[in-house]
C-alpha cells in the first residue's frame, strides 16, 4: 500500500469515527499544482449529513490524519470552503516516478473497438482520418489500462452508394469522381436513377458479369488504397467487416423477428417502431426486401458477438449518426438481450479546414492524403535549413506532419467540431504535436551526451527540493487511468503538454549535465521524462523522430 492508499484509508477511518457508516473518499489533483499534490473534498461531501460546517469538518479530518503519522506526508492545508490539500515529501516522488505505468482499470475486461469505416469507391477523407486517430488512441489507452482489445473496421461494400459509383465507372467516369457523378445523376435524372437501382440489385445478386467485374476491381483498388493509408497512420485492425456479409445476416435476423421486434410498414418495408422507446421509426428492410444500413448493423452485431465474447463494444462514428445509432442499438438490444449494457456509441464532430465543410456527394471532399501532404510540405519548409539528408527530411516531415494532425484532433474533448489551423498545429512552441515531439528529442539529445550511464533516481541529493516536473511525472498513471475510464484522450494530451512545459522550464533553470552534486539525479529525471513522454505519445498514436 503506497502513501496515497494509506491516506485514503486514514480519511475513511476518521469518517467512520465521526459516525459515517460506509464512507468513500477520492483524492484528485488540485486545479493548480502549487496548491498541493492531492486534494479531497470529503469534508464538503459529508458536512451536509452531519449538519456541520465543512471547513470545521475538514479541520477535524486533518487532525485525525496528522495523528496517523502517515509516511511521506509533508504538510496538510485546509482551505475554504472545505478542501483538504496534501503535500508529499521528496522521497515519495523519488519512489513513485521510478515505477512503470500501472493501471488495472480494465483488467480481465474484453473490448471490441470499431472505428474508421471507409467505404470502397469513395475517398478516405479527413473525417475517416479523425475517426481513425480517435479510435486508435482509445484502443491504446484501454490496453494500457490492462484491457484486452480487438479492433475492427467496417466497410459499406454494398449498397446504393456503390451502385452510384459503378454506374459512373460504367459510363466512363474516372474512378475518383465516379461516386459524385453517380450521386448527381441519381438525384437529377429519373432514367439514371432507374439504372442505378437496377445496378444495385445486380450487385447484390451477382447476376451481371460486366457489373461484377467493375465492382470487384473497384473494391480491390479501394482496399489496397486504404491499407496504404493505415500504414502511414500506424494503425492496424484485427478484423475487417463488410456490409456484403452483415447485410444477408441482418436481413435474415430482421425477417425472423417480424412481429416480435420489427413490423410491416408502408409499401412492404420492414420497420422498427422507435416511438415505443422514445425514439423515431426507421426502415430495416426496404420495399424490395433489401437490407438497409440499419439491418446491416443488426447483422454486424451478430458477427461481433459470435467472433469475440466481449464485455464492451465501442463503436466510433461522426455525431451526424447519433440519432440513427440510438434507434439501431435499441433494436439490437431487443433482438439480443444479452448485449444490454455492453454497447457504447462514441461520436465525434467534424474535422474542417478554414474553407469549410466537405461533401462526398458533391465531390467537394478533402482526402486524408491531401491534408497529410499539405502539412508535410509545410514541415519541409520549416526544416529546410537543417543538416539532414533528403531521406531524413522526408522521414521527419512525415512523422511531424501526422503527429501535428493527430494532436490537433485529440487535444479537445471528443464531440465538438475541429478547425485545423496549419500555423498553430506546426508551432514548435507550446500547444502542438511538434512541441511535444521536440521536447522528447531535446531530452534524448541531452542524454546522448551523458558519459556516466549509472545515473539513477537513488542519487537524490540530501537538500533536494521537489520540482513540479517530479509532481507531474508522478501523475502519469492516474491520467492514463482517467483517460481510459472516460474514453477521453484529451486528458492525456493536456497532461503531456503541461509536462513538456515543465521539462523545458527545468532545462532552462540550470544545467542538467555537469559537475554539480545533483547532476546525476537531474540526468535520471530527464531519463524518466523522456520515457514518460514517449509512452504518452505512443498512447496517442504519435511517433517521435530521432532528430528535429
Amino acid at each position: 500500500m503506497n502513501t496515497k492508499q494509506e491516506l485514503i484509508v486514514a480519511i475513511e477511518k476518521g469518517l467512520k469515527n465521526l459516525g459515517v457508516e460506509n464512507p468513500t473518499t477520492f483524492l484528485t489533483y488540485p486545479t493548480h499544482i502549487e496548491m498541493g499534490d492531492y486534494t479531497s473534498n470529503t469534508a464538503m461531501v459529508y458536512a451536509k449529513e452531519f449538519g456541520r460546517n465543512p471547513l470545521e469538518l475538514a479541520l477535524e479530518i486533518k487532525e485525525f490524519v496528522v495523528a496517523q503519522d502517515i509516511r511521506h506526508i509533508k504538510r496538510i492545508d485546509v482551505i475554504k470552503p472545505g478542501f483538504i490539500n496534501f503535500f508529499f515529501d521528496e522521497k515519495y516522488f523519488n519512489s513513485e516516478i521510478s515505477k512503470p505505468l500501472v493501471s488495472e482499470v480494465y483488467k480481465g475486461k474484453k473490448f471490441f473497438i470499431e472505428h474508421t469505416q471507409p467505404n470502397p469507391f469513395k475517398e478516405f477523407h479527413i473525417g475517416h482520418l479523425m475517426n481513425n486517430t480517435i479510435g486508435e488512441s482509445i484502443k491504446r489507452i484501454v490496453v494500457a489500462n490492462e484491457g484486452e482489445v480487438k479492433t475492427a473496421t467496417y466497410h459499406g461494400d454494398k449498397g446504393l452508394h456503390v451502385a452510384k459509383a459503378v454506374w459512373g465507372i460504367k459510363n466512363s467516369i474516372d474512378f475518383q469522381n465516379a461516386y459524385a457523378e453517380g450521386h448527381n445523376a441519381y438525384e437529377d435524372n429519373e432514367e439514371s436513377k432507374k439504372e442505378i437501382i437496377e445496378i444495385n440489385k445486380k450487385i447484390y445478386d451477382s447476376s451481371d458479369e460486366e457489373i461484377n467485374n467493375i465492382y470487384i476491381n473497384g473494391r480491390t483498388r479501394s482496399f489496397e488504397k486504404f491499407e496504404s493509408i493505415y500504414e502511414r497512420l500506424n494503425s492496424k485492425f484485427d478484423y475487417h467487416f463488410y456490409e456484403s456479409e452483415s447485410g444477408e445476416i441482418g436481413r435474415k435476423i430482421v425477417q425472423e423477428n417480424i412481429g416480435k421486434v420489427f413490423e410491416q410498414g408502408e409499401n412492404g418495408a420492414i420497420i422498427f417502431q422507435g416511438e415505443n422507446f422514445g425514439l423515431h421509426t426507421r426502415v430495416f428492410l426496404n420495399s424490395e426486401g433489401l437490407p438497409t444500413y440499419e439491418a446491416k448493423e443488426v447483422g454486424l452485431a451478430e458477427i461481433k458477438k459470435e467472433i469475440y465474447n466481449y464485455d464492451t463494444s465501442v463503436t466510433i462514428t461522426a455525431n451526424e449518426q447519433d440519432a440513427v445509432f440510438k434507434v439501431v442499438e435499441c433494436a439490437i438490444r431487443q433482438v439480443f438481450p444479452e448485449l444490454n449494457g455492453k454497447l457504447h456509441h462514441l461520436s465525434h464532430g467534424m474535422l474542417k479546414l478554414p474553407s469549410g465543410k466537405m461533401s462526398s456527394r458533391t465531390g467537394n471532399i478533402i482526402s486524408a492524403e491531401s491534408l497529410i501532404e499539405q502539412v508535410r510540405e509545410k514541415v519541409l519548409e520549416k526544416i529546410s535549413d537543417r543538416e539532414f539528408s533528403e531521406s531524413e527530411k522526408g522521414e521527419v516531415a512525415e512523422i511531424v506532419a501526422i503527429g501535428a494532425i493527430k494532436y490537433s484532433i485529440l487535444r479537445q474533448a471528443i464531440g465538438g467540431d475541429i478547425i485545423f489551423d496549419f500555423e498553430k498545429s506546426l508551432s514548435f512552441e507550446g500547444d502542438s504535436g511538434p512541441y511535444l515531439q521536440y521536447s522528447v528529442v531535446r531530452a534524448k539529445s541531452i542524454l546522448s551526451k551523458v558519459t556516466d550511464s549509472e545515473a539513477s533516481l537513488s542519487d537524490i541529493p540530501e537538500d533536494w527540493q521537489t520540482t513540479n516536473l517530479e509532481r507531474l511525472l508522478e501523475r502519469f498513471s492516474g491520467v492514463v487511468e482517467k483517460a481510459g475510464r472516460e474514453y477521453a484522450p484529451h486528458y492525456l494530451v493536456t497532461y503531456l503538454t503541461e509536462l513538456a512545459g515543465e521539462f523545458n522550464s527545468f532545462y532552462a533553470n540550470g544545467k542538467i549535465i555537469g559537475e554539480d552534486s545533483d547532476s546525476k539525479y537531474k540526468i535520471a529525471l530527464t531519463q524518466v521524462f523522456a520515457q514518460t513522454m514517449a509512452k504518452g505519445l505512443e498512447l496517442l498514436g504519435v511517433k517521435v523522430p530521432e532528430r528535429m
